[in-house]
């Protein structure tokens, strides 16, 4: 029985050794890949990333609710310095047939002649003018044409984060951005004031690095 119970302790302590010995496995860096440090945005010119760019916009719909749609399928490039934030030049094209809303009727009608005439003016674009950096932050204006009337708009723009996408190995940089326009600027003043007049648009883009 002695010889029983000391083989077992002996064993017990063998295995208890060997298991504190083991190499741990290496875990994941915690959190996300992209992080909003400077230090790792790299220098160049940028695409933007059509999955994962979006342009959200806000109206109050009769006093009744908060109505929202989306932009997608954006296209354009970035070009950045980290450097010369200053430097930075944006130009964007938005597509008319990437709107999204909340039935395919209000779609319709919200590209036909009432409202953004899409058949005769079927992308809106966005082209920097100049750019403030203010920190992780930076106050951006630039021309927006919508619907063959250009006026200047001005965003303000938040750095999100930066590093290597995970999913294609290529440096990719994220910004969110807000502002408010006027439907009336832009000849699109359909059914105000019942529908509000002032827009309110809610931007995240992220892009890619190309050279």
């Amino acid at each position: 029985m002695r010889n029983s119970l000391g083989g077992a302790a002996a064993a017990s302590f063998v295995l208890l050794t060997a298991w504190s010995a083991a190499p741990v496995a290496a875990q994941a860096p915690a959190g996300p890949p992209g992080r909003a440090e400077v230090s790792r945005v790299a220098a160049g010119t940028y695409k933007v990333d059509p999955n994962h760019t979006q342009v959200i916009w806000s109206v109050d719909h009769l006093g009744f609710s908060t109505l929202s749609g989306m932009f997608g399928q954006i296209t354009g490039a970035l070009v950045l310095d980290p450097a010369r934030p200053a430097a930075s030049k944006l130009n964007v094209e938005i597509p008319m047939s990437g709107l999204t809303v909340t039935s395919e009727a209000f779609g319709r009608h919200l590209r036909t002649p009432d409202m953004f005439d899409a058949q005769k003016f079927p992308t809106a674009r966005f082209v920097s003018t100049s750019v403030r950096p203010q920190g992780t932050r930076a106050v951006v204006t630039g021309d927006l044409t919508l619907h063959g009337v250009t006026k200047p708009v001005t965003l303000q723009v938040v750095f999100t984060g930066a590093g290597s996408n995970p999913m294609n190995r290529r440096p990719t940089v994220g910004f969110s951005a807000t502002t408010s326009i006027k439907r009336s600027d832009f000849g699109l003043g359909y059914a105000a004031p019942a529908v509000s007049d002032e827009v309110e648009l809610r931007i995240a883009g992220a892009f890619e690095k190309t050279s």
